[in-house]
């Protein structure tokens, strides 16, 4: 038997730079918390943008803080697909190559020529828990679900250091699709090779 781990529905959110912030919101803009999340010093925001794609906008969504190194729009597939972008599956972070999108915000709007991507399935673990379940920051691993649409993950990335919480990451559609809601718990199953 694997252990087992809470997991999470990720719904779409935008990550900005201060320099973006600054262009949506205005000069020296701060965010403004809304309430925390799941992982130490992350946290939901009041402010929401616009996204618009070659085809379709998303209106109203969320920003989350605090300010990052550069500008990220986390959305699922068929977010990509109403926004008119080939929906690339990327690890958060790892933007290079990645679609871009017009950001409208109550003070400016923005062009990303990159930033757009469906976040890879990962699992958050502290260092203690990566060491309980024999596991190492970067391996990939199986991800068992329960009940009547249990179903297994494949290629989830463990994201392990002394500030995370556990917990897997999914997006909205994928939790849907396995029938699992926020605070389910689910069994890691199998350590792979990342070849």
């Amino acid at each position: 038997m694997g252990l087992k781990l809470p997991i999470a529905l990720s719904n779409r959110h935008i990550h900005l730079s201060q320099e973006d912030l600054n262009t949506l919101f205005g000069e020296g803009y701060e965010l403004t918390f809304k309430k925390a999340l799941s992982q130490p010093g992350q946290y939901a925001c009041e402010e929401k943008v616009d996204i618009i794609g070659p085809k379709g906008t998303l209106k109203g969504v969320r920003v989350l803080g605090p300010v990052r190194k550069s500008t990220q729009v986390e959305v699922s597939i068929s977010d990509a697909i109403k926004l008119g972008v080939e929906p690339v599956v990327r690890n958060s972070g790892d933007i290079d190559g990645t679609p871009g999108a017009k950001i409208v915000g109550p003070k400016g709007e923005i062009e990303i020529d990159k930033g757009v991507i469906v976040a890879a399935r990962h699992i958050h673990m502290h260092t203690d828990d990566a060491e309980r379940f024999g596991v190492k920051d970067g391996d990939i691993v199986k991800v068992r679900t329960e009940g009547i649409r249990a179903l297994v993950f494949e290629n989830v990335l463990i994201r392990s250091g002394a500030t995370h919480a556990l917990e897997m990451h999914v997006d909205i559609e994928e939790g849907n699709a396995a029938g699992v809601k926020n605070g389910d718990m689910v069994e890691l199953i199998k350590k792979e090779v990342l070849i």
